[in-house]
């Protein structure tokens, strides 16, 4: 099992190159996006003194011994280091080095103790054991069959893993990328990698068509091959998506990947006809804008989302069966003092008429801004349908939506996944041939529906029952594609009712008055308030420590609050100083960092610790009681070295465990981007606002930042970045064509189609 594994290609090492054998005792620092790491090891027969190496680290586990390729230096402020140029893991020779590294966690169900046991028992030949005859592992005092047989199969993948290292290496690939790789295709991984290397790009979570173009290129694929062509076209429409179009206009689509390419158009328009002929992947059809057509080219699954959705709630609106059909007679004047008589509270008109809407029409939406009564007017509707003995179900995008729902109505609320039961693989055990069983149900934070969950959600509403979608549709649109919310608002057929009146009691607070504020594009009033505070910053490289100060000391000093559970930090944009992977870094160190007897966990460039904010980055249908989906959060509750798992306790009140493997699934979210935060609500959120987010300043951005705050709003950064944000409307509409398609069959009425 001596396997190489290199931040640069074997082939590339310089005539000058020193060669040093070291254990790798710690990661100091390591940068996820570079792969360039600092260390310290312990280099072989060299006693007890450490050196630091730097470079190209991310893939060695603490523990490893490594066979390193590189140069001495002598940093001015650091002192003497080597720079590594590539490495390899090599096995230890020597008794101690074989327990340390059976015992450092690289092996699943190998600790120290059990470490000790196995090489006291076989010496220094329990690599040779281990490797040839595993099931000698029994002689070893305490270990039975179960444990022996899972540390054989451990030792196995690792083998299996590092021969698709050794091969991503000779074709300059990331090694970190093999165990994914290993875990999709198993024993048939290199065969995959050599001959097939664009399916990575869309089977292989977290490898794009850049990566497998890099191993295409390597392996010998012409750069001009149709493969290659159509591989690079399904990537240009899974970019669009990922920016929230369902759709690109054919042009569009032959210009983007010409450049992304560098080939002449002829090629990639003739390779585009042949994906949108064979209909598999990528679905040709044709938008009315502006009363002309165009040409639309969707991946699959987006067109028959789209579709789908727009069938369904078609559907529904049209059916001749009512399931609330009590409320076509009811005495309104008579319903509504009950409910004023039971809340000791009166509904406005536009209240009242959202009231009778969703009782009354098989689909509905309802949309307003903070303060205006969205949430007593459903209270108000559950209450009313359930007097009547319908079936009533209530659900929300995120937990912490559902929890506030359920909290406002005092009935079950849960999350779309859940209430679907969606499945691995997507699908949902609720849907057209097995719809829920209820009669209204209640949708909140329907602007984070994107085209496909929507088109799942709407899949399991029963004919004759009631949908009734409430969000604020000023907020971002959601993090999938299409902007469902607006959509509907736009098609003539969809009921609805939007709430503007601001209730004063909401008025005299500041978090509600400076939305508003922001979305009414005024600047809002930084000084009138005591729950909304204004921190002057304009040196965007003090703005981080501003904001650390502030959620680690101030907020918890002035108002009780607890800085992990309770402040949350909502930046505009992931990357640079105010960014939330900096901000992550630097809050850690405020709030959870290290000391001894803290255990913790590296992972590429993270480290994660107990008591750790951490949040999930992709939808994984495998894990939990019915899946953790793309925005769940939750907290570190344990690290388990010896069966390599680390458990997160959700907001959803759920103990999740994950193998150490899995944990690219996980970022911090002491700070998260303003779009990760939607459809949750937090005691005090802290934003900063600074000229280097200058492109994603934008008023809903500001406005939806503010909106995720129950109790308390910290702005923190420069006024003349907020000010930009404030003027800032918006940069145009996403490619979608639902509401083309809510006006029924092609009547040739204008879609939507405005590319930012």
């Amino acid at each position: 099992m001596a396997e190489p594994r290199s931040g640069a290609s074997a082939n590339q090492v310089p005539v000058n190159a020193v060669e040093l054998e070291a254990v790798l005792e710690r990661v100091t620092y390591a940068n996820e996006e570079t792969g360039y790491t600092i260390a310290r090891a312990s280099p072989a027969g060299a006693g007890s003194d450490l050196v630091t190496i730097v470079g190209p680290l991310l893939g060695a586990q603490v523990g490893e011994s490594l066979s390193l390729t590189g140069r001495w230096s002598s940093h001015p402020k650091y002192g003497r280091q080597f720079e590594v140029w590539s490495y390899r893991t090599v096995l230890p020779a020597t008794v101690q080095g074989i327990e340390r590294y059976l015992g450092s966690g690289l092996i699943k169900g190998v600790g120290p103790k059990t470490a000790g046991r196995i090489v006291g028992h076989f010496g220094a030949g329990t690599l040779e054991v281990i490797d040839a005859d595993p099931g000698r592992l029994v002689e070893v005092p305490g270990l039975g069959p179960k444990r022996t047989g899972m540390i054989a199969a451990a030792w196995e993948e690792q083998r299996a893993i590092k021969e698709v290292m050794v091969f991503l290496q000779s074709v300059e690939v990331s090694t970190s990328l093999a165990v994914r790789v290993y875990k999709q295709y198993g024993d048939a991984s290199i065969g995959v990698v050599k001959n097939e290397p664009y399916r990575l790009a869309n089977e292989v979570w977290g490898i794009g068509f850049k990566t497998a173009d890099a191993i295409a290129r390597a392996v010998g694929i012409p750069h001009d091959s149709p493969e290659r062509i159509k591989a690079a076209l399904q990537y240009t429409l899974s970019q669009a998506s990922d920016g929230g179009h369902c759709f690109l206009p054919a042009p569009n689509l032959v210009a983007d990947t010409v450049a992304l390419l560098g080939l002449e158009a002829g090629p990639v328009a003739k390779a585009l006809g042949e994906l949108a002929a064979e209909g598999e992947r990528v679905v040709a059809d044709e938008i009315p804008v502006n009363g002309s057509r165009v040409p639309a080219r969707y991946l699959a699954p987006f067109f028959h989302a789209e579709r789908g959705l727009a069938a369904g709630l078609l559907g529904l609106l049209d059916s001749g069966e009512d399931r609330l059909a009590a409320f076509r007679t009811v005495e309104w004047d008579k319903a509504f003092a009950w409910l004023r008589r039971r809340a000791d509270t009166e509904l406005a008109p536009e209240q009242a008429a959202a009231v009778r809407l969703a009782l009354t029409e098989h689909v509905a939406v309802l949309t307003g801004g903070p303060g205006c009564g969205k949430s007593f007017t459903v209270a108000s509707i559950v209450a009313l349908a359930r007097a009547k003995g319908a079936k009533v179900m209530l659900a929300a995008p995120t937990g912490r939506a559902a929890k506030r729902l359920a909290e406002l109505t005092g009935h079950e609320a849960r999350t779309l996944h859940r209430m679907l039961e969606l499945r691995p693989g997507g699908d949902a055990a609720f849907d057209r041939e097995n719809p829920l069983d209820v009669d209204l149900l209640v949708v909140d934070e329907s602007s984070m529906l994107d085209a496909i969950l929507a088109n799942k959600l709407v899949k399991a509403v029963p004919p004759g029952a009631h949908l009734l979608l409430v969000g604020d549709v000023d907020q971002l649109p959601s993090v999938g594609a299409g902007e469902v919310l607006r959509d509907l608002l736009a098609a003539e057929r969809i009921p609805r009712v939007r709430l503007t009146r601001i209730f004063r009691q909401a008025a005299e607070s500041g978090v509600v008055a400076n939305a508003h504020n922001v979305n009414q594009g005024r600047f809002p009033d930084l000084d009138a308030y005591p729950d909304f505070f204004w921190f002057a910053c304009d040196d965007n490289d003090l703005v981080a420590d501003r904001v650390v100060e502030i959620v680690a000391r101030r907020i918890p000093a002035k108002f009780g609050l607890h800085p992990v559970r309770d402040v949350q930090v909502l930046a505009p944009m992931h990357r640079g100083g105010p960014g939330a992977g900096n901000l992550n870094a630097r809050l850690q160190e405020a709030l959870t960092p290290p000391h001894d007897g803290l255990a913790e966990r590296r992972h590429g460039g993270r480290v994660f610790r107990l008591g750790d904010k951490v949040i999930q980055i992709r939808n994984d249908y495998t894990k939990g009681r019915a899946g953790v989906f793309n925005g769940t959060v939750g907290l570190v509750q344990s690290i388990d070295a010896v069966d390599q798992t680390l458990t997160i306790r959700t907001d959803e009140d759920e103990d999740v465990v994950y193998e150490f493997t899995e944990l690219d699934e996980l970022v911090h979210a002491y700070a998260i981007t303003v779009h990760r935060s939607q459809g949750s609500e937090y005691p005090a959120v802290v934003i900063p606002v600074t000229t280097s987010a200058w492109t994603m300043l934008q008023r809903n951005l500001i406005y939806t930042a503010i909106t995720r705050a129950k109790r308390l709003v910290v702005l923190v950064g420069s006024k003349q970045a907020l000010a930009a944000a404030v003027r800032t409307a918006g940069t145009g509409k996403r490619h979608t064509g639902l509401t083309h398609r809510l006006a029924g069959p092609d009547d040739g009425r204008p879609g939507r189609s405005h590319r930012p």
